[in-house]
């Protein structure tokens, strides 16, 4: 099978398009033909060389997918072949990854793919969308009636985390760094949408909600937290998913004397269970076109390297080219 992979890690170039073996399903695995995969930044900090874990060698890149099951292993009850699936959580904690046309997953980490979703929707919905539901109602418990602030509302995660808050009926503000991306925010659903740049946030946010918001959900590296406790509501709850190597200054007495929590995760870490709940959700919600995928654009598989270069460069480098997912097909 031809496979997008590295047996270094390095920079994006060390990627190798070229063949590999087809792997065989073993126990409960399950062997999906890929029809698409999408790129996230977590891939590029493995292909790096971030230390989480030890990598196969040869190492597939990506840990999303979407496709068709060809084969079954003989523990595996939960698909049969020809069954439309996707999932993520691969190329994670030494598994290797989905960037190839066939990849072969442990049953528990794949959906069902609902009637009508395509596989590009899927793809670019899943890693994103279990990391925002698992911190919207795992850590944060939002629930219908309260306000959530997105910073960032049309990244990835934050794309993600508009959608769900507006189907689970809780009022959105967000905010994105262009004229543009504030009518993004608005298209994805959010009630209030806010230009950061040109806007003055915080006096917006108090004027829509005097009271404070109930959760504020920060998708930049490098949170001020002062800033952010001023907005929170008494019991307001803070969700933090980037800045591994950040060290900001925090706010104590004003955050617990307003008896706030915070909350930092990964998705990866979260079991199989917690995982499925919230891919049951999104199933539900991608039928029903509430949750909808932002996709850039659409590369082959054998791009996976500019792929990786392209991501790299707006995650780290604010390069400011890239307006979605990036998806990538066999």
């Amino acid at each position: 099978m031809k496979a997008a992979y590295i047996e270094q890690t390095g920079p994006p170039n060390v990627i190798q398009y070229g063949d590999l073996p087809t792997p065989e399903p073993t126990g409960s695995e399950v062997l999906v033909k890929v029809e698409a995969v999408s790129v996230n930044p977590i891939d590029t900090y493995i292909r790096n060389g971030a230390d989480f874990w030890e990598l196969p060698n040869p190492y597939i890149v990506g840990c999303d997918l979407a496709g068709v099951v060809e084969a079954v292993g003989r523990e595996a009850t939960q698909y049969q072949v020809g069954d439309r699936v996707w999932g993520s959580n691969q190329g994670l904690l030494g598994r290797q990854g989905t960037f190839a046309e066939y990849c072969a997953a442990d049953e528990q980490w794949l959906y069902p793919l609902p009637d009508g979703v395509d596989f590009e929707t899927a793809a670019a919905c899943s890693l994103v969308g279990i990391t925002a539901h698992l911190g919207l109602f795992q850590n944060a418990r939002l629930a219908a009636g309260e306000t959530i602030l997105v910073q960032g509302g049309t990244g990835g995660v934050g794309a993600m985390v508009v959608q769900m808050a507006k189907a689970a009926g809780a009022r959105v503000i967000a905010t994105g760094g262009s004229d543009e991306k504030v009518e993004t925010c608005l298209a994805l659903g959010a009630d209030i949408a806010i230009n950061y740049k040109t806007q003055d946030v915080a006096d917006i946010v108090r004027d829509a909600a005097p009271a404070g918001v109930n959760v504020v959900w920060e998708t930049q590296r490098e949170p001020d937290f002062d800033y952010i406790v001023d907005m929170l509501a008494q019991r307001g709850r803070i969700v933090i998913m980037a800045g591994r190597d950040a060290r900001p200054e925090f706010p104590v007495g004003p955050f617990y004397v307003k008896s706030c929590s915070l909350h930092g995760f990964v998705m990866f870490t979260a079991s199989a269970d917690e995982q499925r709940a919230s891919a049951e959700d999104m199933n539900d919600w991608m039928a029903e076109r509430k949750l909808k995928a932002r996709i850039d654009r659409v590369l082959p598989l054998a791009e996976s390297a500019a792929a990786h270069q392209l991501q790299e460069d707006n995650t780290l480098q604010k390069a400011g080219t890239l307006a979605g997912k990036i998806v990538l097909t066999p």
